[in-house]
């Protein structure tokens, strides 16, 4: 007997309305509409029935309670954030092992004793509120925080001074993806703040106007001054980073999460002319790395999908007198920082990270040794400094911060790290498969040394394909559980991304769409046909965008799968413009306001796929009631239809976390109830006994 037979019960009905919107022509009913209104007292107790029915469910299999603690042992290693250098200090986000949430500390630089500002797990007696961002001040004297509660993408900011651990009275509101760029004097920083939404729908309205402002110290929010206002659309958001001297105001804005941007620069000394554009058109991505006098030097794709570096030079910002400074190369740009007059650069070449620094003219001054065939995801670094920090991980080895010295041309570790497990004991191959229309795709295939591989091995498949987001060699905790409990993990870089650079990228966006569910079929398939799995032992698992991936790929295929892990998933594709900030992702999906991209949308749409008296796999739906990046009624709505019209056997629950958001913030304890919850689900879908 399976352990799902052991487990079995009825889902909770949920109830059914008439509502059915036209769209250009086209009747789309909506029976579920109901599950929009998420704080509604009917859905909370929705869900306080579905979170019960797979709490039994889970709490069924026998081999939960030991899955869970292997978990926790797992996890036992420090990590840093984000690290910052101001005066003769480094501030970091640093969370040990046994603590619930990353706290904010600060060392002198070339010394070891850490001095911890604030531990955001004694706020809330549920430790849900988190750091989600800090600037310090040019010396180091003051410190600008953002904190987050429930998960949610709003912060509030505050201000602290270091040597005295006092706050300031200072406090800013309604800040969600903002930066914080500070005057060398100390006066006060430019960030970017909204519009307050609503106050009857916090987590459901969908993006607010934004601006760039500057707020002076001692001064209350409303008295700050808007030096920039974004365009009209909601779906713009623009950040400011004050010059190294001091002088101007780099100004770069996007329409969502397009990689276009325009780039203005207002001058700080005399800014009565308004800002200047150096990149007046929406065409290409221009990321700021820093200045030399009048040249700013910008990391782009214009006419180079790998990337480069250019140079517009103030005294001549003309187009046709931009400069190339570092050229394109076979290796896709994809961090990169100004340090030491030099630039230090991160690309992946075949989906994995080589690190080179350049001189100022665009030669290549060095090659920085990384520990393994793994990915750098961030550089930091001050143009006036000669360290460049590298946060290098791989599928086995979690986070770690190299510290290189530029002119020593010496790499160090920021803090020694101690790992509860042996990373040696793991391999990783890559492999190449096609998809259906001959594109060659990359997939990285990974495992303990120790399990075999055959159509018997529980094998999980994840992937993501949007947005620009490389999905490289990577070291996430639940993939790493999962492999240490003898499962095999595939991870597969699916058009979509950014592996290969903005072609890739485009050719996964908009009509492009279907590509995408197809690269990740094939990739199961390719799985099932060399013998590495079978269908029943087969897990697809995806979050966000990945949980659209997930949701898109089960409703076309659910043959071909043994159990589905869609988290926090974009399951609506009609209506997804119409919360929080999916107007931002309209670069990627197109709009269901168009008239030419709704059939591409609604063609796979997992929400307006699911068919009446099909067995779909058994599926594990994660979302949380905070969710204000992808509002939880996608997963809401997409559960009920499917529970509504599943024929057999198998399981359709959903698993919906309370006073949590997106994923950033929630505290660990929670983090690694979700982990096991999902391998505890997978083990007992795919029969399969984890190695404990």
């Amino acid at each position: 007997m399976s352990p799902f037979e052991q487990s079995s019960s009825q889902a909770p009905t949920t109830r059914r309305i008439d509502h059915t919107d036209r769209i250009h022509g086209v009747d789309v009913p909506d029976p579920y509409r109901w599950l929009e209104d998420v704080d509604s007292l009917e859905i909370k107790a929705w869900i306080d029935a579905q979170n019960k029915h797979t709490r039994t469910f889970l709490q069924g299999m026998s081999f939960g309670k030991r899955l869970r603690e292997r978990v926790e042992v797992l996890s036992a290693y420090e990590t840093v954030g984000s690290l910052k250098e101001a005066g003769n200090r480094l501030f970091f986000t640093l969370q040990r092992p046994d603590e619930i949430q990353p706290s904010l500390v600060w060392q002198k630089q070339g010394g070891n004793e850490i001095h911890c500002l604030l531990d955001p797990s004694s706020i809330a007696a549920d430790a849900a509120v988190a750091i989600m961002g800090f600037e310090p001040s040019p010396s180091g004297r003051y410190v600008a925080y953002g904190l987050s509660e429930a998960g949610s993408d709003w912060q509030q900011w505050y201000i602290m001074e270091v040597d005295s651990g006092r706050r300031l009275e200072d406090e800013l509101h309604w800040i969600r993806f903002t930066n914080v760029s500070w005057r060398e004097d100390e006066s006060g920083f430019f960030y970017s703040g909204s519009e307050p939404p609503p106050a009857d729908a916090i987590y459901k309205a969908p993006a607010t106007k934004r601006s760039i402002r500057f707020h002076r110290l001692g001064e209350v929010q409303t008295q700050d001054t808007r030096v920039y206002e974004s365009p009209d659309e909601t779906g713009t958001m623009s950040f400011g980073r004050v010059t190294s001297d001091d002088r101007h105001l780099v100004i770069t804005t996007q329409k969502g999460t397009h990689r276009q941007n325009t780039v203005s620069v207002l001058g700080l000394e005399d800014s009565s002319n308004g800002p200047q554009a150096l990149v007046p058109e929406f065409e290409a991505s221009f990321t700021f790395l820093g200045t030399h006098g009048d040249r700013f030097f910008f990391w782009s794709n214009l006419d180079a999908p790998f990337g480069r570096v250019l140079a517009i030079d103030l005294t001549a910002p003309g187009r046709d007198d931009w400069q190339e400074v570092v050229a394109e190369s076979e290796g896709v740009m994809t961090a990169a920082t100004f340090v030491n007059e030099r630039f230090v650069i991160s690309a992946l070449y075949d989906a994995e990270s080589r690190v080179h620094v350049y001189s100022q003219d665009g030669v290549l001054d060095h090659e920085i040794a990384l520990p393994g065939h793994g990915t750098v995801h961030m550089l930091e670094g001050r143009s006036a400094g000669t360290t460049a920090y590298l946060w290098y991980h791989d599928v086995f080895r979690p986070t770690l911060v190299l510290a290189h010295d530029i002119e020593a041309r010496t790499t160090a570790d920021f803090r020694e790290q101690t790992l509860p497990f042996d990373p040696t004991q793991f391999v990783t191959e890559r492999q190449i498969y096609e998809s259906v229309d001959g594109t060659k795709v990359p997939i990285f295939v990974s495992r303990k040394k120790s399990t075999a591989v055959g159509p018997e091995t529980p094998t999980c498949l994840y992937g993501y394909g949007g947005f620009n987001n490389p999905k490289s060699p990577e070291f996430r905790l639940d993939h790493f559980s999962w492999m240490d409990m003898g499962g095999q993990l595939a991870v597969a870089c699916i058009r979509g991304g950014g592996e290969y650079g903005h072609e890739w990228h485009q050719a996964g966006v908009g009509k492009n769409r279907p590509k995408v569910y197809a690269d990740f079929i094939c990739a199961a398939e390719w799985l099932i046909e060399t013998g590495r799995t079978s269908t029943p032992k087969l897990v697809i698992h995806g979050r966000s965008n990945g949980g659209l991936l997930v949701g898109a790929c089960m409703t076309k295929r659910p043959d071909l799968f043994g159990a589905c892990l869609p988290v926090v998933g974009v399951m609506d594709m009609l209506r997804f413009h119409k919360f929080t900030v999916g107007a931002f992702w309209v670069s990627d999906y197109g709009s269901p306001d168009d008239p030419e991209m709704f059939p591409v949308l609604r063609s796979y749409s997992p929400l307006h796929n699911i068919r009446e008296g099909i067995a779909y796999p058994p599926t594990l739906i994660t979302t949380a009631d905070h969710d204000d990046r992808v509002f939880p009624a996608h997963s809401f709505k997409y559960a009920a239809t499917l529970q509504h019209a599943q024929s057999g056997e198998n399981p359709i629950l959903i698993r919906i976390d309370e006073r949590a958001g997106h994923g950033l913030g929630k505290p660990k304890p929670k983090l690694l109830d979700e982990i096991a919850d999902n391998w505890i689900f997978s083990f007992a879908a795919l029969d399969a006994t984890p190695v404990l």
